[in-house]
């Protein structure tokens, strides 16, 4: 119960901290609302982004790491020719 209570009370402080730096206290609750929707959905969006992206570059680094290990002989005949 108290682990609960002081894990909460630490993430309303940090809810407090990111009002202050964003000073969205000031701001009208219909505000607030777009305001946090607008954050939310671009980081959203940044994650979702980078996801994909990530994904894509280690596949494609993946093919060609196994692409150069998996013959050796033939990719430096290839290079050759």
């Amino acid at each position: 119960m108290d682990a609960k209570r002081s894990t909460l009370s630490y993430l309303y402080w940090l809810f407090c901290q990111f009002e202050l730096i964003t000073c969205s206290y000031l701001m009208e609750p219909w505000e607030k609302v777009l305001f946090y929707s607008f954050n939310l959905a671009m980081a959203g969006l940044l994650l979702y982004t980078a996801y994909i992206c990530l994904a894509f570059h280690l596949t494609s680094a993946l093919q060609l790491l196994w692409s150069f290990l998996g013959n050796p002989r033939e990719n430096a005949l290839s290079v050759v020719k």
